[in-house]
């Protein structure tokens, strides 16, 4: 669980209750808890393979848990049935790690393409609104541009002016930064929080870039192997981040993370962590004749 914050007075636009999740035999997800209020930005981080993409899929309803449930404006997603989650969706907007424009059409087509779906709007009124929608994210030049023509940060920004075509009341972002120069990436950043600011939204990030978590975030949550170790205000995590060594495991854990040290209880674990036993079943294997690595019998 993770420790308990001052919380607005406005109820929460997400809730997060004791998510479990697991692919085959790996458990990914371990009783996640976690709550999103209304204006703010939470930074979900962690090392790759934590599982914080995993929790932003269940956030969005592509994901359904093995347990628990996820509340999206105060209701329960994980109950609702394909025509309701519809509805939910449309109340947010998802900037996927590549953009996922449709290579197809145009910047101003795909921008487009939420409001012919999902609106009665005319051809005119659309037209106007994707211009708007262009124009916020610095894009409005490259409207009959498609998406091969144009550079990483730019179908970013495209990518981000299709997720708020339909005046979303929450972003999510999958690694918003990935790919980028660091000039692009602070661009990104900078876009995120100005869109945050004018339009009022709810934000929720997932990235492991820290120079990025640090500049946009209100809150931020550590992922670590399905858990989280630590929900806190930014602040919270600066302190971590520029103090010195606790002896706490869990706290050095995000210390280092946070730090990007070589050494520390991230390093430590991985060496050898299960290599021993790695190898004696190799052997074990081998002895009973079953097959090996290669579908062989050994």
């Amino acid at each position: 669980m993770a420790e308990a914050q001052d919380k607005p007075k406005e109820p929460p636009v997400i809730r997060v209750v004791d998510i479990v999740r697991s692919f085959g035999k790996a458990q990914v997800l371990c009783g996640v808890d976690m709550e999103v209020y209304p204006g703010e930005t939470m930074v979900i981080m962690g090392g790759s393979g934590c599982g914080k993409s995993t929790l932003l899929r269940h956030m969005i309803g592509s994901l359904m848990p093995d347990s628990g449930y996820v509340e999206l404006f105060g209701r329960n997603i994980c109950e609702m049935d394909e025509e309701s989650l519809d509805a939910v969706r449309k109340r947010f907007g998802v900037l996927f790690q590549s953009g996922a424009l449709l290579n197809s059409l145009t910047v101003g087509q795909n921008v487009a393409l939420p409001m012919k779906e999902h609106t009665d709007l005319d051809e005119s009124t659309i037209d106007i609104m994707v211009r708007i929608k262009l124009e916020l994210v610095n894009m409005r030049h490259a409207i009959d541009r498609i998406p091969a023509e144009i550079s990483g940060g730019m179908k970013k920004r495209a990518g981000l002016a299709r997720a708020i075509a339909l005046d979303p009341e929450i972003l999510f972002y999958d690694e918003p930064s990935a790919g980028l120069d660091p000039v692009t990436s602070s661009q990104i950043d900078q876009l995120m929080t100005d869109l945050s600011k004018k339009l009022g939204v709810s934000t929720v990030v997932v990235t492991h870039e820290m120079d990025s978590a640090f500049r946009i975030a209100d809150r931020m949550c550590m992922l670590d192997r399905g858990v989280i170790l630590k929900i806190g205000l930014r602040s919270e995590f600066e302190e971590i981040r520029d103090g010195p060594p606790t002896g706490d495991e869990k706290t050095d854990l995000i210390r280092q993370f946070l730090r990007g040290d070589g050494d520390g209880p991230i390093t430590r674990r991985q060496v050898g962590s299960e290599f021993e036993a790695d190898i004696l079943q190799a052997g074990e294997v081998s002895d009973s004749g079953t097959k090996g690595l290669f579908g062989r019998k050994t």
